[in-house]
């Protein structure tokens, strides 16, 4: 058994504050139904009947919608995107990571 474990928030508070700014896109570009809800399951982020709540959604833009909405702290953000990595969403990661495509940086 392989545990991974990730750290990849720098600033929490700004990563969380990231993430509650992006939620609305992240509903456009998140696969949900290819292992992610069961990797965020495991992790112990969604319980069971969150799990069933998330998956009887009938489209994926509302079943991410529903994800979403239930991570509501840095650490199920923190593993939600470990879940990603774990279910081949790098893209995602950097987007979140990223601000978007906003982050800044010092010269």
């Amino acid at each position: 058994m392989c545990l991974l474990h990730v750290t990849l928030l720098d600033d929490v508070p700004v990563m969380l504050a990231n993430f509650v700014r992006l939620k609305s896109r992240l509903t456009n570009i998140v696969e949900p139904d290819f292992g992610l809800l069961d990797q965020l399951h495991n992790l112990g982020v969604l319980t069971l009947p969150q799990l069933v709540d998330v998956r009887s959604e009938r489209t994926v833009y509302r079943r991410n919608s529903a994800l979403l909405e239930l991570l509501t702290s840095a650490d199920q953000c923190n593993k939600f995107l470990e879940a990603l990595k774990r279910t081949d969403q790098q893209h995602v990661v950097n987007f979140i990571v990223q601000n978007g495509g906003q982050k800044h940086y010092a010269v």
